[in-house]
């Protein structure tokens, strides 16, 4: 099981999700967040999507990043920042549904570097149809100016 949280652990996530530009421009919403786990939502639109009408990869790879990112920073102290340092993603199916859910977990929660993973699922009429799997390594960056929260 990865390391404890911290007090506050969710409004500091809530807080650090809300001031992200590109999920906001994409219209993606916090969901869910637990220690170690965080849930992002899209609602599939066509200002996501790409030329043959499914989710567009990017913006597919960009929730799967922040739900990711934000699993880990869950376990990260209260004065620390997250960044992506190496993500992989497996597109597995055709995004496509009503809204795409992205699940991020972590796997291993160490003082630097975290691996986590996340899945993604279109998800239409209640049935879920796993379309992506995002592998990375987050690190934790403390005492760094305009690199918190």
């Amino acid at each position: 099981m990865p390391r404890a949280p911290e007090p506050g652990f969710e409004d500091r996530v809530r807080e650090s999700f809300a001031r992200q530009r590109l999920m906001e421009t994409l219209g993606a919403r916090l969901v869910r967040v637990e220690a170690g786990e965080v849930d992002v939502e899209l609602d599939v639109r066509d200002e996501v999507g790409q030329q043959h009408g499914f989710v567009h990869a990017g913006a597919l790879a960009s929730i799967l990043d922040s739900a990711a990112g934000f699993a880990a920073y869950t376990l990260m102290p209260a004065d620390a920042g997250v960044l992506s340092v190496e993500f992989k993603v497996n597109l597995l199916a055709p995004a496509r549904g009503e809204v795409i859910v992205a699940r991020g977990r972590v796997v291993r929660a160490g003082r630097t570097i975290s691996v986590v993973t996340a899945d993604a699922f279109g998800v239409e009429g209640g049935r879920e149809t796993h379309v992506a799997t995002f592998t990375g390594t987050m690190m934790t960056i403390q005492g760094r100016p305009g690199v918190a929260g």
